[in-house]
């Protein structure tokens, strides 16, 4: 591991505290950057999500992944955590701490809002960042590609049926533009630039396509840092004037975040799948597509609504949390058989 990844949790936490202190020192900045938006989508945010992805598109051999269907155990285990368990247990949790725990600790209206929040979370997996903590634990990235883009086919279908039957509502409107042009965004524009690069790079052969990644890894860490920093440097003035209910909320996400990730992990190995399979497959229910989560608690509640506040929240406590979960998997890699090759 470079000196990137092996620190990566300080370079994080350092990222953390820039944003924070940025975003108190700086307001007038980031606020023009929260106004570069398109479609909900903050396109500086997607410049930086975009530098972590590109790399990795590079490396996948797309010949691979014509395999994943001879193999289909690890997507039929990601496809059943994030539709079938993930939002009944999100929403579960949520009304477990905000309507019983915490019942006399938050008023009636902002519960149920917390609780929209946390379902609307629930309802979506992640789109970008599982490329990150797939590379991070050395997953199988034409397997990973194959999973989040089935993923993202069945979220189109699925999301809106499954937040308003979770949210009592009769209907719900999804905001399409931000679902696809996240889709467009993280996963095919990437993806397309990654094949011809592949192409052109092996052209000069396979040590030129070697050493051009082997170059391009701090790109990866960059992007994640420089996404972290702005991240908490755009929810800077939320996380210092509501320290309280953040603490409320996240206790039921973190809970959510290390449930989902064990089942799915310890399903993997009852399942004998190999690991560079089995840790993205974790990886992917316990992620957030926070984009469309916000812009939908946004439209439905308003943006200083709880269930805003919530969405927030499930942004600011993803890396921490992700970060001891791939250092988990690394460390149990041993638990799990070789890939075949």
């Amino acid at each position: 591991m470079g000196l990137f990844e092996r620190y990566l949790s300080l370079w994080v936490a350092l990222a953390i505290l820039l944003g924070i202190t940025t975003g108190t020192l700086l307001p007038g900045l980031y606020e023009f950057v929260a106004n570069l938006t398109y479609a909900h989508v903050n396109l500086v945010v997607a410049v930086f999500i975009w530098a972590m992805i590109y790399p990795m598109m590079v490396q996948v051999d797309f010949t691979a992944i014509k395999n994943v269907g001879r193999k289909p155990q690890g997507l039929i285990l990601t496809l059943v955590i994030n539709w079938l368990i993930k939002p009944f247990t999100m929403a579960a949790l949520g009304w477990l701490f905000f309507k019983v725990l915490f019942a006399d600790l938050v008023d009636p209206a902002t519960a149920t809002e917390y609780i929209a929040g946390m379902i609307l979370l629930g309802v979506a997996p992640c789109t970008a960042m599982v490329f990150v903590w797939s590379h991070l634990t050395k997953g199988d990235s034409g397997y990973t590609l194959v999973q989040v883009s089935v993923n993202d086919i069945i979220m189109i279908f699925a999301f809106a049926p499954i937040a308003a039957f979770l949210l009592g509502l009769s209907s719900i409107t999804v905001p399409w533009e931000t679902l696809l042009l996240s889709v467009m965004l993280y996963v095919v524009a990437p993806l397309i630039a990654g094949i011809l690069t592949r192409r052109h790079l092996l052209r000069g052969g396979h040590n030129k396509l070697e050493h051009w990644l082997q170059h391009s890894k701090p790109t990866t860490v960059l992007g994640l840092l420089a996404t972290v920093a702005l991240l908490f440097g755009l929810q800077a003035d939320r996380i210092l004037d509501n320290p309280y209910a953040i603490g409320l909320i996240a206790i039921p996400l973190l809970i959510q975040s290390y449930g989902i990730f064990f089942i799915a992990y310890f399903a993997a190995r009852k399942m004998a799948l190999p690991h560079n399979v089995a840790a993205p497959a974790g990886l992917i229910g316990t992620s957030n597509f926070f984009e469309l989560a916000v812009a939908v608690a946004i439209s439905l509640f308003g943006l200083t609504s709880g269930a805003a506040l919530a969405t927030v929240v499930g942004v600011l406590v993803e890396v921490p949390v992700m970060l001891t979960l791939v250092a988990f998997a690394n460390r149990t890699r041993h638990w799990f058989p070789q890939p075949s090759v």
